[in-house]
């Protein structure tokens, strides 16, 4: 079952609530000014409104436009938190993970197991060890409550299951293997999407393509990137959330921007993988370069942890050195090793490393808890952290902001599903296309209606062999606040992983969006976002 917002408000961005929100940012004093439309700005968002802030939410380019987008699309439980000796980060992880799992984005999230091969790379010893981190990992997941039937317990398995589970490991020395679950996230994009419109269900305004400078404790002077024009926005409280950007308006802060590049390959370069791949990076315990399965026939390979001042935040190139590493390292574990022939797409993100006087030039060994700056007549600033535990930075900044404000309001985040959110049982009986109920949940059959009432053509692939269809761009422009086509194609939806897809898709975005700005706003709120807030 699902509801709409306290107020009976829907969860739906497009322009017009864009131009709503605008408006009222000339007129109205704020609770709460969120600065940063990323996974963290978008949870303080959620977080603050949910608690009866009168909130609001401005981002420079688009919601998930940097960091956020180009994460590993894993929500994990922390095991290399464990393995560097960091307990209350991998605690923090497995708690976070639990509840986004189980509640927050269970629509969005699969349970991933993972193979971690037995082979001449891993000796004995270091079998026995990785075998042990893995099974106290799993007694994290035991402490916060995530059920076996989410999660499995580890075990260990033989070579030929091992070859079950990633057909395309080496055959070679290869004793058996460890397999143990994690959680995989459909589109780190998508979450960060519903985060903003839940929060707008809430009655936050949300808007993108819109700056903002000369931050203080209580103002902000924002720029409309569409027009060109400024206004001045009050707030009780302003809040910097613009990760690898929040040392431009903290300066008690030093960000080490670490950039962590991923390849995409076909599913069939792997040998077709049923879980995740592990392959250790020679000299370096407890780390590792993966391959992640995803259910559109792709596979990304991460992950480097270099320094990367410098580099453009937004969208980072994967240098030639990075595909080199990752390559090489994954193909130690495979049969056939794979080479750039094999690559179909590249990608890259910044973590918002906080810097500290003891850190060494290694950012892999850079600590990846979040740094909460509450300083007196300065914006409240969260840095720093990962996207498992956004939700708790949130909440941390959330209650940084009600002590401001001098008022008690209990988070309510950690049980509160966001839009098409549904347990396992309802959302196998959702009647649309699986994919479809991957990324929209309860919300899939009005994304798939949408070429019932606007055209056939909709129902089509954005590009020859692209699982990506008409339909879910028209629903980004009706529902999801995207304005323009990378909006589209590279944050509502995933064409852009495949650099092939993205040529071909362009023409059908443009159309799209001239499409959208075609159809009444009314039209629009009774054919799109009828599910809202999931119960």
């Amino acid at each position: 079952m699902t509801r709409t917002g306290p107020d009976g408000i829907r969860a739906t961005l497009d322009r017009a609530t864009r131009e709503r929100a605008l408006h009222r940012l000339a007129e109205r004093r704020y609770d709460v000014l969120v600065v940063g439309g990323g996974v963290t700005g978008a949870g303080v968002a959620l977080d603050a409104a949910s608690r009866g802030l009168r909130t609001a939410l401005v981002e420079r380019v688009d919601l998930a436009a940097g960091t956020s987008r180009w994460s590993s699309k894993l929500v994990h439980g922390g095991l290399r938190y464990l393995a560097k000796g960091d307990l209350p980060i991998a605690w923090e992880s497995a708690h976070e993970r639990h509840a986004l799992t189980t509640t927050i984005a269970a629509h969005l999230i699969r349970p991933l197991a993972t193979i971690v091969p037995l082979d001449d790379n891993t000796g004995p010893w270091l079998g026995a060890l990785t075998e042990t981190g893995i099974r106290l990992a799993d007694l994290l997941r035991v402490g916060s409550r995530t059920p076996r039937t989410v999660l499995p317990p580890p075990l260990r398995v033989s070579a030929e299951a091992a070859l079950l589970h990633a057909p395309g490991l080496r055959r070679e020395g290869l004793r058996g293997g460890i397999v143990y679950w994690d959680a995989a996230l459909e589109d780190d994009a998508r979450l960060v999407v519903a985060l903003a419109r839940t929060a707008a269900a809430y009655g936050a305004d949300i808007v993108t393509h819109c700056s903002a400078s000369q931050l203080t404790d209580t103002t902000a002077m924002l720029t409309d990137e569409l027009t060109g024009a400024t206004l001045s926005v009050q707030a009780a409280v302003v809040v910097n959330a613009t990760g690898v950007w929040a040392g431009e308006h903290e300066p008690s802060v030093r960000i080490r921007p670490s950039r962590g590049s991923h390849l995409v390959v076909r599913s069939a370069a792997l040998g077709e993988p049923r879980a995740m791949m592990t392959a250790p990076v020679p000299g370096h315990f407890g780390r590792f370069v993966f391959a992640v399965p995803h259910p559109d026939g792709l596979v990304h390979i991460g992950l480097t942890d270099e320094p990367a001042d410098g580099v453009d935040g937004l969208a980072p190139e994967v240098p030639q050195a990075d595909e080199t590493f990752l390559l090489e390292t994954m193909s130690l574990a495979l049969e056939r090793p794979i080479t750039s022939a094999d690559v179909v797409g590249r990608f890259a993100g910044l973590r918002p490393l906080v810097a500290s006087a003891k850190d060494s030039q290694d950012t892999a060994d850079a600590s990846r808890v979040h740094l909460l700056v509450d300083d007196p007549g300065l914006p409240v600033s969260i840095i720093g952290g990962k996207l498992t535990t956004y939700r708790r930075m949130a909440q941390d900044t959330v209650d940084a902001v009600c002590r401001r404000l001098t008022i008690a309001r209990p988070c309510r985040t950690a049980s509160l599903p966001l839009v098409g959110a549904a347990d396992p049982a309802t959302l196998r009986h959702v009647p649309a296309p699986a994919r479809l109920v991957r990324r929209y949940g309860t919300e899939a059959p009005q994304v798939a209606a949408l070429a019932d009432r606007f055209g056939p053509w909709l129902a089509d692939p954005v590009a020859p062999g692209c699982p990506t269809l008409g339909v879910e761009l028209l629903h980004g422009v009706l529902a999801e606040g995207a304005i323009t086509v990378d909006d589209l194609l590279t944050r509502r939806t995933r064409v852009s992983m495949v650099e092939a897809d993205l040529a071909p898709a362009i023409p059908v975005a443009e159309r799209v969006l001239a499409l959208g700005a075609t159809i009444p706003t009314r039209l629009a709120r009774e054919v799109t976002a009828r599910h809202t807030v999931g119960a």
